[in-house]
C-alpha cells in the first residue's frame, strides 16, 4: 500500500494550467489548435476547455506509460482508495472491468461472476476466453428488482468450483444494494481466488462511514470505479485500482493500452485529478450533505403515499447486506404506473430528468451537485403524477427477471466467433443465442452468446419491449430478430 501521501495535490491539474500559461505555438494535434479552429464550440464551452484540450507530451506525460504528472496523479488515486497503484481510465469504467477479468484469466479459466453484472463484464469474459460460471442475485419480488449475491450462493459457487480463478462482485448494485464484500473477501483468499470488484457506481463510499465499505479497502485484488458517476470527474473518466502487491501492474498495464485510446483526453485525466483531490480532502462534508438530502428525499417522497422510496429498510433482506443511500429509488406499481411511464412524464411535463427507469421503479442518483431545491421539485412532481395519473389498485403483478441461469452450452468467445444466422425472437426458443439482448440503461444483460433461448427469456424481452424499455445488444435495434448459432438450412 502507499504511504501517506499529500492529498491537496493535483500534478496533471497543475501540469495542464502550467502548460495553457506558458502560450506554446502549437504544431502537434488536435488540429482546433487551443480552439482557434473550431470558434462556434468555442464560444459555447469557453476557451479555457479547448486551450487545455492537448496531446500527450513531455511535459504532460503519457497515458500509455506514465512516468511523469500522470504517474503521481495515479499514485495519488491509489493513496486515496487504499490501494496499491492506480491507472486514469478514458474509455470508462468498462475499460477497467474487462482489464480486470483479463489481467487473471486465460481462456478456459472459469470465473465465479454475478448474473447481474454489467454487460461489460461479458465482454471481458469473450475477450479473456474465460468461462462464466453465473451466481444468480436475489430478487427482491416486492419491488421487481436483482439485489446483492447471499453468501450460501457465493459459498456452493466456490465449493463446486474450487478451480475459479477469480470472483466478481458488484459493489454496490445500480440500484444500492451491497453483498456482504467483506466476507466474501475472506472465503476468496482462503481458496486463492482473486477477487475483482465493479464499483462503477461506488466512488463516493470509501470517503463517508456511514457509507458501504469500499472493496480495495477489505482487501479485494483489483476494483474498476466511475469517478465521473458519483465521484464528479467528466463523464467517461474511471480508474482502476489495484490493492495486490504480487499482481504484475506492467502487465496489466498493457492489457490496458490493447483497448484503450493512445489520445487520451486531458479534460477527463485532469477532471479525475481534480475529483480525487476533492473527495480525500473534503468527501466526508460534501457527503454528509449527500446523504441528508437523499435522506429527506426518500422520507418526503414515502410520506406521499403509494410511492416506496426504498432504502436502508432493505438491509438483512436477502442479497442486502449494506445500502448505499445515495442510489434514490421509487416503486411506483401501486399507483397503477410503470417505472418507464413515471420517467417519460418527469421528463416531458416537469423537465426532470431520472437516471433509469425500470417496469416497477425509477431510480435518481444524488451525488455532489445536488441541492435541496431539486430534491424539492423532484418531490413536488411525484406528488402531482400520483393525482393526476395515479390509478391505484391497477398495477400488474410483478414481472421479474428470470429466476434461473440461462444454460450455457459454448463459451461466450466461441460464440461470439461463431457462424450465425438470424431468426425471428419467437422462433430461437430452444436454440443458441449468437448476441446478448439487455435492457440499457442498467447494460444487464438477460441473454448472452452461448446461452440457450428459453420460452421464459423471450417472454421476458418481450414484455420490456412492450413498455418500451430501451434495449441493446442484438444488431436489429428493434429486438424484433435474434442471431443464433448455425448456418441458413
Amino acid at each position: 500500500m502507499l504511504t501517506e501521501m499529500d492529498q491537496n495535490k493535483t500534478p496533471l491539474f497543475d501540469a495542464l494550467k502550467a502548460y495553457n500559461k506558458s502560450k506554446v505555438i502549437p504544431f502537434d494535434v488536435p488540429g482546433h489548435k487551443h480552439g482557434v479552429g473550431l470558434p462556434e464550440f468555442a464560444e459555447y464551452v469557453g476557451s479555457k476547455v479547448l486551450e487545455i484540450d492537448v496531446n500527450a507530451m513531455e511535459c504532460l506525460d503519457n497515458i500509455c506509460n506514465p512516468i511523469g504528472v500522470i504517474k503521481e496523479a495515479t499514485d495519488l488515486a491509489a493513496a486515496a482508495y487504499g490501494g496499491d497503484y492506480a491507472y486514469f481510465l478514458v474509455n470508462g469504467t468498462s475499460s477497467g472491468v474487462q482489464a480486470m477479468i483479463m489481467s487473471y484469466c486465460h481462456p478456459g479459466d472459469k470465473i465465479l461472476i454475478p448474473r447481474n453484472a454489467h454487460k461489460s463484464a461479458i465482454g471481458g469474459i469473450i475477450l479473456s476466453g474465460a468461462i462464466p460460471i453465473y451466481i444468480q442475485p436475489e430478487i427482491d419480488e416486492r419491488i421487481g428488482i436483482a439485489m446483492g449475491m447471499s453468501m450460501e450462493k457465493v459459498r456452493i459457487a466456490m465449493d463446486e468450483h474450487p478451480d475459479a480463478k477469480a470472483i466478481f462482485l458488484i459493489n454496490p448494485t445500480y440500484y444500492g444494494a451491497v453483498s456482504d464484500v467483506r466476507e466474501i473477501v475472506k472465503l476468496a483468499k482462503k481458496r486463492d481466488m482473486a477477487v475483482l470488484v465493479d464499483e462503477a457506481h461506488g466512488a463516493h463510499m470509501s470517503f463517508h462511514p456511514e457509507l458501504p465499505i469500499g472493496g480495495i479497502q477489505v482487501g479485494a485484488d483489483m476494483s474498476a470505479i466511475s469517478t465521473h458517476k458519483t465521484g464528479g470527474s467528466l463523464t467517461q473518466s474511471s480508474l482502476l485500482v489495484l490493492n495486490n502487491e504480487k499482481l504484475d501492474v506492467q502487465k496489466v498495464k498493457s492489457i490496458i493500452n490493447l483497448t484503450q485510446t493512445t489520445s487520451a483526453s486531458y479534460l477527463l485525466m485532469a477532471s479525475i485529478d481534480v475529483a480525487r483531490k476533492q473527495l480525500a480532502i473534503r468527501g466526508e462534508e460534501l457527503l454528509e450533505k449527500v446523504l441528508e438530502l437523499s435522506r429527506y428525499g426518500r422520507d418526503k417522497i414515502n410520506e406521499i403515499g403509494g410511492y416506496y422510496a426504498f432504502g436502508k429498510d432493505l438491509i438483512g433482506n436477502p442479497g442486502v447486506h449494506d445500502f448505499d443511500e445515495t442510489k434514490l429509488g421509487v416503486h411506483v406499481k401501486e399507483l397503477g404506473l410503470t417505472g418507464y411511464g413515471v420517467e417519460r412524464i418527469l421528463r416531458s411535463k416537469y423537465n426532470i430528468q431520472v437516471e433509469l427507469a425500470d417496469m416497477y421503479n425509477i431510480l435518481c442518483i444524488i451525488s455532489l451537485g445536488d441541492r435541496k431545491e431539486s430534491i424539492d421539485a423532484l418531490i413536488n412532481a411525484l406528488r402531482e403524477i400520483k393525482e393526476k395519473y395515479g390509478k391505484p389498485g391497477r398495477g400488474k403483478s410483478i414481472i421479474t427477471p428470470p429466476l434461473k441461469n440461462p444454460e450455457v452450452i459454448i463459451s461466450p468467445r466461441d460464440a461470439y466467433y461463431s457462424i450465425k444466422r438470424v431468426v425471428k425472437l419467437r422462433d430461437s426458443i430452444g436454440e443458441i443465442s449468437g448476441e446478448s439482448v439487455m435492457a440499457y440503461p442498467p447494460g444487464i444483460p438477460v441473454v448472452t452468446p452461448g446461452e440457450k433461448i428459453t420460452k421464459e427469456l423471450v417472454e421476458y424481452i418481450e414484455a420490456l419491449k412492450a413498455q418500451k424499455s430501451m434495449l441493446q445488444g442484438t444488431e436489429d435495434p428493434y429486438v424484433d430478430y435474434i442471431k443464433i448459432l448455425g448456418m441458413n438450412s
